[in-house]
């Protein structure tokens, strides 16, 4: 396979500044100036050297996808699935296409929604290196005079840097991983149940009848992985043999490489990828292989990104709700200053395993029948 970007719908961090009236102040309390005018906004996202303008939130096609980056819907389905025979620089576009519609993209939809609805207007910057004095001058020139409030999205290093560097004086909140959530002591939160949703995922391949379920793990900004932990946590609570995991890192290519090792042992039957990009490697590799998906090995993902009903097969996910994340994440902002000084860490919504034609019963469940 060729080689692909890293994937910044992981990787990126934004510091997103609510501008306009004092979010100390209760929504009721605005003045008809502070609301005056309905006040449209266009972000500004930025990926590598990219700018473009982000879409309202909806449900998007493949179609969509192929005007967006220019190519026929027939080459967005072979770049989503993995085929070759695609210029690298058509696949790249592709690629980026996607991501700069979905990912994190919908955490500042429902951030840009709440806000939107409260009368404030939503700004953007960022952060393309963990250097800590890059983050702390990006952190600076976000907080300028006018600035509201920060939100920190901080799934890497960057993202946790800015977490410690926003001044105290400075209304802030965090989307960070539940490991750090849990653990946070000077500023409000908000995270979604990884854990939770990744024991979800291996008990539905252990009731399949499944012995174990093997992991492609992705990074971790924390050094730990929720997603990990309750994967381990349903093996251990069913006693079912724990394999170590493969550590992978956030692209297809990087699941291909780690999918072949995996298809090359025959006891392997079902994989638990730790995003969907990896799932789209670990099918290529597999049917490389010649293991059929899902009569001889099932895989799920992880994130619900669009384009995994077209892969082939259709991939089983856990869903999660980034839009509903951001809502949260701005609540936590939108209260009267009392209750801003004492922090409150809120969990993200219950995820939902979405189930498609890559998970099945284990081989002998399918010779028994």
């Amino acid at each position: 396979m060729s080689l692909l970007p890293p994937c910044p719908v992981f990787r990126q961090t934004h510091e997103i500044s609510v501008r306009g009236a004092d979010l100390g102040h209760r929504r009721g309390t605005l003045s008809s100036g502070d609301r005056g005018g309905r006040r449209e906004l266009t972000w500004r996202n930025v990926t590598g050297n990219v700018t473009g303008n982000v879409q309202r939130p909806r449900q998007v096609s493949i179609r969509d996808v192929a005007r967006a980056a220019g190519v026929s819907h027939q080459t967005v389905s072979r770049v989503i699935n993995g085929h070759p025979g695609v210029r690298v620089s058509t696949r790249n576009g592709v690629l980026a296409s996607i991501r700069t519609r979905y990912g994190y993209v919908q955490i500042l939809h429902g951030i840009e929604e709440a806000a939107r609805q409260a009368g404030y207007t939503v700004g953007v910057r960022v952060l393309d290196t963990s250097d800590p004095a890059g983050v702390q001058d990006a952190v600076e020139q976000t907080c300028q005079p006018g600035t509201g409030s920060v939100v920190v999205i901080a799934y890497d290093l960057a993202g946790v840097l800015a977490l410690r560097a926003v001044r105290a004086a400075v209304p802030l909140a965090g989307v960070v991983e539940a490991s750090q959530g849990r653990t946070a002591t000077n500023y409000p939160c908000v995270w979604l149940d990884d854990g939770g949703a990744a024991n979800l995922a291996t008990r539905f391949l252990l009731d399949l009848g499944h012995r174990t379920v093997h992991y492609m793990a992705i990074p971790s900004s924390t050094g730990t992985s929720d997603r990990m932990a309750g994967w381990r946590m349903a093996l251990e609570e069913t006693n079912a043999p724990l394999p170590e995991p493969v550590y992978a890192g956030w692209t297809p290519e990087s699941g291909y490489h780690v999918g072949l090792r995996l298809a090359a042992d025959r006891e392997v039957t079902a994989i638990l990828c730790g995003n969907d990009d990896l799932a789209l490697g670990a099918l290529c590799a597999l049917r490389e292989a010649g293991r059929r998906v899902p009569e001889d090995v099932s895989v799920v993902g992880f994130d619900d990104i669009p384009q995994s009903a077209f892969y082939s097969p259709s991939l089983t996910t856990v869903r999660l709700d980034f839009v509903g994340l951001g809502r949260s994440c701005f609540h936590l902002l939108d209260r009267d200053h009392e209750e801003r000084n004492a922090p409150a860490s809120r969990s993200g919504s219950i995820p939902a395993l979405i189930v498609r034609d890559s998970s099945g019963p284990p081989p002998e469940r399918h010779v028994a029948t």
